[in-house]
């Protein structure tokens, strides 16, 4: 409706899945790297998660640009089906001819299938099959797709898998059944929402993809953007839309301030304090609603005088980090509370890295200067720092440093996450212990975090084929006491090493490389320590 008004192509915040629309961040060119990676490389699945509205179909669009010439590809959008049913679906994505007249059963099908991706495979041509909402895939279903990865050739798999879902796809692959499957994964990527100097660029991205000439968004609204949306691209798709209604309504050439606070309101609608998830739910609801623009503006008119939003003290959720009597004595950063009886937010770190060590047992870790790195090398550690998500946390389940977001300008703090289950998380924050939700964790984190791990006996970098010296028999004998290979062999890193290396790698989700750097150490530290401090000390 408001296209010819502000001499726009084509709606700008469209929530469809067009790859023109798609904003490259850092995060979402290091997803694609890891997709092309897991398609160009020997088979297996490839998983690929993040929380909703982030961009995951969009990017699978994209994807798609690229493989589509030399890939036969089979796209499944409702993975709410039986093994059978599955099995039929992906015989019609490959257009792979039936016997017509009569009910096929499970194995006509997977011989099907198997003489498909034979035939593919002589003709030079690699196929995938790509599952969206994957999270929503029974076990005995995912079982079966397993079963369709053993076909091979000498050299690799004839089926290539992209498992696309939530978090929880993450989660249910750590169940003790799905473990075989788990071992198969040789790339997996957990996208995170974009953030706040990402937003003013995804906003000028798609306005400019769109025709878009004028400054309909001030930078000044930016950072409300960002408080509002949490950098979810989706989120920010149906405000921006909304806001851009409103401005057409008014007969005014920018949005405003209080036009962008009112189609928040109207979009999302619930306090920001609530768990991700309630607010998505209720977004999602109302998607129905923004349809034809005539019928919002004459029905629903985003400029009808609402009540004001609850108090800050009345938005926190239910397990705050303090209870909503004592709020007065704490500055509020959107659902996360920073104690104001402690240190400033600027020596943050330096408590962190302080509360961090000492569950290590490094002593004097106050007088580090350098963080939390440098004070880990004076004790025969390193730091392992990575971006990803709570599913990636329970995976190392190990204490992490957090690198936390005000959600104010950018304003950041840190905190140790000490404990992490289904019902929520254990954080310190200036030493004081608090419990949260899993939801104002996921909203108030960054994605960055820090582990630690022990170093073996001369170990100076990465050890790879043909690396010599103490670590390499150190990890040969640690993956002998994993895997219960033989501990002995030559003194460098030989072949024989590095297919244990990688048997390891591929049971533990790491992309089976061969080469033992920081993130496959980190692994083999915890499976070995049982007195390593641990996140949730029923996993392993």
């Amino acid at each position: 409706m408001y296209q010819d008004f502000f001499r726009l192509k084509e709606p700008p915040f469209s929530i469809a899945p067009d790859p023109r629309f798609l904003y490259m961040s850092a995060r979402h060119r290091e997803a694609i790297a890891h997709l092309l990676y897991g398609v160009g490389g020997d088979g297996g699945f490839v998983l690929l998660t993040g929380e909703i509205g982030t961009g995951k179909t969009t990017l699978c669009r994209r994807l798609l640009e690229q493989i589509n010439t030399v890939c036969d590809v089979a796209i499944i959008l409702n993975p709410k089906l039986s093994v059978e049913e599955l099995l039929e679906t992906v015989c019609n994505e490959f257009h792979i001819p039936l016997p017509q007249g009569r009910r096929v059963g499970v194995k006509v099908l997977v011989d099907a299938i198997n003489f498909h991706l034979l035939d593919a495979n002589a003709r030079g041509r690699r196929a995938v099959l790509i599952i969206d909402e994957a999270q929503n895939l029974q076990p005995e279903v995912l079982e079966q797709l397993r079963l369709l990865t053993n076909l091979e050739t000498n050299t690799r798999k004839l089926l290539q898998i992209i498992l696309i879902g939530q978090p929880e796809l993450g989660d249910m692959l750590e169940r003790w059944q799905l473990r075989q499957v788990a071992q198969r994964v040789v790339a997996r990527y957990h996208l995170t929402h974009l953030t706040r100097d990402e937003v003013a660029t995804y906003v000028n991205h798609r306005l400019r993809v769109a025709g878009g000439q004028a400054e309909l968004f001030p930078p000044a609204l930016i950072g409300q953007l960002y408080r509002y949306t949490r950098g979810v691209p989706r989120l920010i798709n149906l405000v921006c839309d909304r806001a851009l209604l409103g401005t057409y309504v008014q007969g005014k050439s920018q949005v405003t301030r209080q036009t962008l606070r009112q189609a928040k309101r109207e979009v999302i609608g619930i306090a920001a304090g609530q768990p991700l998830w309630r607010r998505y739910g209720r977004q999602l609801v109302m998607i129905a609603g923004l349809g034809a623009g005539a019928v919002v503006v004459a029905n629903s008119s985003p400029f009808w005088p609402t009540p004001e939003p609850a108090s800050a003290t009345a938005r926190l959720p239910a397990m705050a980090l303090r209870a909503p009597e004592q709020a007065g004595a704490t500055e509020q950063f959107d659902g996360l509370l920073w104690p104001a009886d402690a240190a400033s937010r600027e020596d943050s770190e330096k408590l962190a890295v302080r509360e961090f060590l000492g569950l290590y047992g490094v002593e004097r870790a106050a007088d580090a200067s350098g963080g939390v790195c440098d004070a880990a090398a004076a004790n025969h550690m390193r730091c392992f720092r990575g971006i990803g998500g709570l599913a990636d946390l329970r995976r190392f389940n190990q204490p992490a440093i957090l690198k936390l977001e005000s959600g104010r300008g950018n304003s950041s703090y840190y905190g140790v996450l000490l404990g992490l289950d289904d019902q929520g998380a254990t954080l310190s924050l200036a030493g004081e212990r608090l419990r949260v939700h899993l939801g104002d964790l996921a909203r108030a984190w960054s994605g960055h975090y820090i582990l630690l791990w022990l170093e073996p006996p001369g170990y100076n970098a990465p050890l790879a084929l043909g690396s010599r010296g103490p670590a390499v028999a150190q990890l040969r004998r640690d993956l002998a006491r994993l895997q219960g290979s033989p501990s002995e062999g030559p003194p460098w890193f030989d072949e024989d090493l590095l297919q244990q290396v990688k048997k390891f790698q591929l049971a533990e989700g790491i992309a089976p490389d061969g080469i033992v750097g920081a993130l496959t150490m980190t692994r083999i530290n915890m499976q070995l320590d049982d007195s390593a401090p641990r996140l949730n000390a029923a996993r392993r």
